[in-house]
C-alpha cells in the first residue's frame, strides 16, 4: 500500500502516524494492498480555495476528499482491486480550532480528519440520517481501536 503525505504548511505533525493510521483504516475495510492514497496538509487559504472550487462554499474546512478511481472497501463477497484512492486535504490549522472546541489534542483531530477523509474516499457518506449513523459509529470504531493499539509494536 502507497501512502503519501506532503505536508504544504509549516504546521509541524507527526505524518507518520498519518501513515500509520491511514494503513490501519485501510487494512480494515479490506482495501487492496496496491492501492494507492494521498494525504495532503494545507494553509487556511488554499483550503479556502478548493472549497469555493468543489463545494462553493466560503472560508476555509477542516477537510476534503478527493476520490480518483472509486475504490470501496472489500468483503466477503467483494474482492477488492487496485488503484488510485485518491487525495485527503486537510487544513491543520482549522483541525486544532476544532480540537480546542472539541477539548482534545491537534494530533487527535487531525487522526479523526484523515480516517473521515479515507471513509468519504471510499463512498461512505453523511448526507442522510442512517449514511451519517453508519458512517460516524464506523469512524468511530476505527479511530478508537487504532488509538488502543498505538502501543503496540508495528509489524
Amino acid at each position: 500500500m502507497s501512502i503519501e503525505v506532503n505536508n504544504e504548511t509549516s504546521y509541524v505533525c507527526d505524518e507518520h502516524e498519518l501513515v500509520r493510521l491511514s494503513r490501519y483504516v485501510l487494512d480494515e475495510l479490506r482495501v487492496h494492498p496496491q492501492a494507492e492514497l494521498s494525504i495532503v496538509l494545507v494553509d487556511e487559504d488554499a483550503m479556502e480555495r478548493l472549497h469555493v472550487q468543489w463545494m462553493d462554499l466560503p472560508g476555509p474546512t477542516d477537510v476534503m476528499s478527493f476520490p480518483m478511481d472509486e475504490l470501496r472497501p472489500g468483503s466477503d463477497d467483494v474482492e477488492p482491486e487496485p488503484g488510485l484512492l485518491g487525495d485527503v486535504v486537510l487544513c491543520p490549522t482549522v483541525a486544532a480550532a476544532q480540537a480546542v472546541q472539541a477539548g482534545h489534542t491537534a494530533e487527535e483531530e487531525l487522526l479523526l480528519l484523515t480516517t473521515h477523509g479515507i471513509l468519504h474516499l471510499l463512498g461512505y457518506d453523511h448526507a442522510e440520517p442512517d449514511e451519517e449513523k453508519a458512517m460516524f459509529e464506523l469512524q468511530r470504531r476505527l479511530l478508537l481501536t487504532f488509538l488502543a493499539g498505538r502501543g503496540r509494536p508495528e509489524s
